[in-house]
């Protein structure tokens, strides 16, 4: 299938989201109030410990910035759209065309990662460092190196967000699903907390689950808390798991596809 076909559906993509602007304009708002909470938590629990989490209170503030600006890149609706289109029979559209399914999802979602770039990251990022101590990359090469994980976060979430919308196939409703995932990989993404504040153990357990490549490891490349051949090593990890995330999400579809109850439509 040429790739000229999924473009096409990442352009639908992008152009869908023009609709529900506001909420973009809503969300750079939300996300700096998010931030703002986090200042001063961190700020408070720094006041105590000078070296809480394993980082200083510059890098942690710069963390917490990047982190969310990174998660309002990242974001997407795959799964929750793979629910509704099965509860309104609207699968059954994307069961006749000649694509792969998974595919057009994911090239939707890269459409609306690329309206959510222009209208709420790059807003996002500039009003938190305007207001916060945000630092820089390390270097150029970490900045490099930085937005070259950020495409493999973005991947990586739609292969994830793809298997649990395969679901809806079978289960119907993925309410309470969706609910789970979302906290999951919200905490174990080191989004709400830096993964050195875990116990050993549950760090060397984690470091084997892709979530913390999602936002933890991006967020280390751009402090430069890794040195390059341990960026070579998470880049690489970030791709396998992406890799292998997308290939059992085709073969999970295929099973859940086998018998599809279509209501609505």
């Amino acid at each position: 299938m040429s790739v000229a076909v999924y473009r096409e559906f990442a352009r639908v993509g992008f152009v869908n989201i023009l609709a529900f602007r506001l909420r973009y304009y809503t969300g750079v708002l939300t996300y700096f109030l998010n931030v703002t909470v986090y200042y001063f938590i961190w700020k408070a629990l720094y006041a105590a410990d000078p070296n809480f989490a394993g980082f200083t209170f510059p890098e942690i503030v710069t963390y917490v910035a990047v982190g969310w600006m990174i998660r309002s890149l990242y974001f997407n609706n795959i799964d929750q759209d793979m629910a509704q289109d099965v509860m309104e029979g609207k699968i059954s559209m994307a069961l006749i065309k000649p694509v792969s399914v998974q595919w057009m999802y994911i090239s939707q979602a890269l459409g609306e990662t690329v309206f959510r770039l222009a209208m709420l990251s790059a807003p996002v990022a500039l009003a938190l460092a305007l207001v916060f101590p945000v630092r820089p990359p390390k270097s150029p090469a970490h900045g490099a190196l930085f937005l070259l994980s950020l495409v493999g976060s973005v991947l990586l979430v739609a292969a994830l967000n793809f298997i649990v919308g395969s679901c809806a196939v079978r289960l119907k409703s993925i309410l309470g699903l969706l609910r789970a995932k979302f906290f999951v990989q919200e905490l174990f993404s080191g989004l709400l907390i830096p993964m050195t504040l875990f116990p050993a153990t549950a760090q060397k357990v984690l470091a084997c689950l892709p979530f913390q490549h999602i936002g933890y490891t991006p967020m280390l490349i751009y402090l430069g808390r890794l040195s390059y051949p341990q960026i070579a090593l998470a880049l690489a990890l970030q791709a396998l798991w992406v890799a292998l995330l997308a290939a059992f999400g085709a073969w999970f579809w295929k099973v859940m596809a086998r018998k599809i109850t279509i209501h609505g439509g």
